[in-house]
């Protein structure tokens, strides 16, 4: 089902929406208030797009605490393969937003419109593949402070999506 819904479904990819489940994966539960502090967008953007996840099954409300908040968090059960439904959603999104970025780079200030995309095939151990992605994940780790804190972004800082994949090449 999700596999229909990132190529061709009823639910349009978007940044926000990666964004969104990116930061439940981390935080575990978020309203749309907390999400657009995190993010640095706004409260009602992220209600709006909270509100499309929950209805294609993607998220689910928490358990308010206090009544007037809308928590969000992750499904509680999924089904064995949701976490790869998830993935595949993820990786879906990532790839939409690519290739937004590619349509309309020549519409970003003239500093934006470069990217940095690289590639690379190495010969890796399980483990050895397991020590790159840990170290990928504390490089980016050192600014996803400035998700929450608008005030520890440099002049002039944007959200820039980060993706980094790694996986065995099988033989043919």
């Amino acid at each position: 089902m999700t596999e229909d819904l990132v190529r061709t479904g009823p639910l349009p990819e978007h940044a926000v929406r990666t964004a969104l489940l990116e930061l439940l994966a981390t935080q575990g539960t978020v309203t749309s208030t907390e999400a657009a502090t995190r993010l640095g967008l706004s409260s009602g953007l992220c209600s709006f797009h909270l509100r499309q996840l929950a209805r294609y099954g993607l998220i689910e409300e928490a358990p308010a605490t206090d009544g007037r908040a809308r928590p969000w968090r992750l499904p509680a059960t999924r089904p064995p393969s949701g976490e790869a439904e998830f993935g595949e959603l993820a990786r879906g999104l990532e790839d939409e937003s690519h290739q937004r970025w590619l349509a309309r780079r020549a519409e970003a200030p003239a500093e934006w419109q470069q990217d940095e995309a690289f590639s690379a095939v190495v010969y890796l151990t399980p483990e050895e593949m397991t020590a790159v992605g840990e170290a990928v994940r504390q490089v980016l780790a050192r600014y996803r402070g400035r998700e929450a804190a608008p005030a520890a972004r440099p002049a002039g800082a944007r959200p820039v999506a980060a993706v980094a994949r790694l996986f065995p090449l099988l033989d043919r």
